[in-house]
């Protein structure tokens, strides 16, 4: 059930992809170990970033340094300080940098405070060090394992919010930090400022598609839903019309139905609060 509901919200790829440099590592592992690092920290932009770190790729090969500081390496670099640092929000880059390198997204206001002050009394350098130095990353990750999206899984210290939040962050392995939709603006600072649970959307459809959706109290919405669809048809060679049917739907069963919808082979046309 877990894979076919991973599969269906497109994070069937993510769970489990655990990348570690074992003891007695082969250069397979050890490439594997940096693409899975480039990937994780810069998108699809890292598979070009090889020879931009060379440097720190020799320090891991020849034992010098750790999987644990080879990442940070990249995070302390001029490049990814412009990439996510100087051309965003300060809340949208303490966002990216809890989605880089805790794989996850903040749970509460308090997270994003810590980081503001921190960055204010001490500098981008402590920033960037102060995730790495947390018990969370070394009970997560230790020294020797990549980074990777924890927070599609339960864990320990979890917030049920933490689930949804991370899907505000993550929009497939396609998709890039800087080149969404919503651009420069933090994805999760109304939120977080006002103790509001995220709604998952799934990455074919539009924000716009769901209005209405995008804030929801964590407990106790009363809201009710118009969701149109059209029928999945037989599975046979035959050409069946298929009809189009109207539903209203609370909020609380929102996932339920449209799992049911799409194991039925039917198609989500509209969704709009009443």
């Amino acid at each position: 059930m877990m894979s076919l509901m991973a599969s269906r919200l497109g994070i069937g790829e993510m769970i489990g992809d655990k990348v570690e440099l074992r003891q007695n590592w082969s250069e397979d592992n050890l490439q594997q170990v940096f693409r899975a690092a480039y990937t994780h920290v810069f998108g699809r932009e890292g598979l070009t970033l090889s020879e931009a770190f060379s440097s720190s790729e020799a320090l891991l090969r020849n034992g010098k340094i750790n999987v644990r500081q080879f990442v940070e390496a990249l995070a302390q670099s001029d490049y990814y300080q412009e990439r996510f640092f100087s051309c965003n929000s300060q809340v949208r880059f303490i966002e990216l940098n809890y989605k880089h390198f805790l794989g996850r997204a903040p749970y509460d206001q308090s997270e994003i405070a810590y980081h503001v002050d921190l960055y204010a009394s001490q500098g981008y350098g402590a920033e960037i060090a102060s995730y790495f130095d947390s018990p969370e990353y070394n009970d997560a990750f230790g020294d020797s394992i990549v980074p990777y999206y924890r927070g599609f899984q339960s864990i320990p210290g979890m917030k049920q919010v933490g689930f949804n939040r991370l899907f505000q962050l993550y929009r497939g392995n396609g998709s890039s930090d800087n080149a969404q939709r919503a651009g420069k603006s933090p994805r999760l600072q109304r939120e977080l400022a006002m103790n509001l649970s995220s709604a998952i959307v799934p990455s074919f459809q539009s924000m716009e598609s769901i209005t209405g959706l995008g804030m929801s109290p964590v407990e106790g919405d009363k809201r009710v839903f118009i969701v149109e669809v059209i029928q999945g048809g037989s599975q046979t060679p035959v050409a069946v019309r298929r009809s189009r049917k109207v539903y209203t739907v609370p909020f609380d069963q929102l996932s339920t139905r449209y799992q049911e919808i799409h194991q039925r082979g039917g198609k989500i046309l509209r969704i709009t609060p009443v």
